[in-house]
């Protein structure tokens, strides 16, 4: 905020600085962070597709072919955290974003559950994968974007020709996920861009300031009056059945594994802040015992924001072998 005096009037107003954002300037940033090298703005735009009469999910196209990838955010985040993946992988894709979150128009009234619903999200996934994409596609989901797989994998096989989840399980809950709920519920909007910053980085530790600044651009916006306000919708979880720490149950999505038909890996961060433990891992190799397991020893939940190549590195061989 600046304060600046007007010479006529002869008193001081506050001014509101105004932070500019375009989504797709960021990329060469991205690149350097981690190494990648970095030939010029990629062939990327954003899109809307109709999922019923009444809402359209966005997602990012990267490419020019009909893509066969497609990767799914976790909750209360967005598209563009595969932005570093997708420059390491470089091969047509859509990430795309969940109900409720980005630019996507909200859950359907009729799920219960609303945007937390995986089974609701993976029917709108389904539609656009339909849609935009050249199905089968490899399909990738983080947290509830991997649950959201999961289902479309079970409920729409059709569709799916491999499945891999980063960093969730059915396994997940109230108190493996404290940290992330914490960040989450916290407050719904902040005075200045350097509040919403210092809070992202008071939870993001391991993470560098200049990726945390890119990640808050894409997922929040400013204001008229100059505060800031994240761009997901707030979970209401009134008509979702909850763990004691109010986390949404998703104990009975570990029964879609028994019906899957395609390949399957499970991508596991080591370090502190995973939601996935070794009895979720086990479960895992009990219901699919061809699944692939890989841990990234220098990745907590958010692999794809803290060790995007390695994870980027996997998807390329996972895929590459169907």
């Amino acid at each position: 905020m600046q304060v600046v005096r007007r010479p006529v009037l002869d008193e001081y107003v506050c001014v509101m600085e105004r932070v500019p954002y375009y989504e797709f300037a960021y990329f060469a940033e991205n690149a350097a962070e981690f190494g990648l090298p970095y030939h010029g703005q990629p062939d990327v735009r954003r899109i809307e597709t109709a999922v019923d009469a009444t809402r359209k999910l966005s997602a990012l196209h990267w490419g020019t072919a009909r893509p066969g990838l497609v990767l799914l955010h976790g909750g209360a985040q967005n598209a563009h955290t595969w932005d570093t993946v997708a420059l390491a992988i470089d091969r047509p894709l859509l990430a795309i974003n969940l109900p409720g979150h980005g630019h996507s128009d909200g859950p359907s009234p009729a799920v219960a559950g609303g945007q937390l619903s995986p089974i609701g999200n993976a029917d709108d996934v389904a539609a656009v994968i339909r849609a935009r994409c050249a199905a089968p596609v490899d399909l990738v989901g983080m947290s509830l974007g991997g649950l959201t797989a999961l289902a479309v994998a079970a409920n729409h096989p059709v569709l799916v020709r491999s499945l891999t989840m980063v960093d969730v399980t059915p396994g997940v809950d109230g108190e493996k996920a404290q940290a992330i709920t914490a960040f989450v519920n916290g407050p719904t909007s902040f005075p200045s861009f350097a509040e919403i910053l210092a809070r992202t980085i008071e939870f993001n530790p391991t993470r560098s300031e200049s990726s945390l600044r890119r990640g808050i651009l894409h997922n929040a916006e400013q204001q008229v009056d100059g505060s800031w306000v994240w761009r997901y919708r707030r979970f209401d979880v009134a008509h979702t059945v909850t763990d004691e720490f109010g986390h949404p149950q998703f104990e009975s999505l570990w029964d879609l594994y028994d019906s899957l038909s395609m390949p399957l890996m499970l991508v596991r961060g080591m370090r502190s802040g995973s939601v996935v433990n070794d009895a979720d891992e086990a479960e895992v190799r009990r219901r699919v015992p061809t699944a692939r397991i890989e841990h990234v020893a220098e990745a907590g939940h958010s692999i794809q924001g803290d060790d995007p190549v390695a994870l980027a590195q996997l998807i390329a061989d996972f895929t590459a072998a169907r």
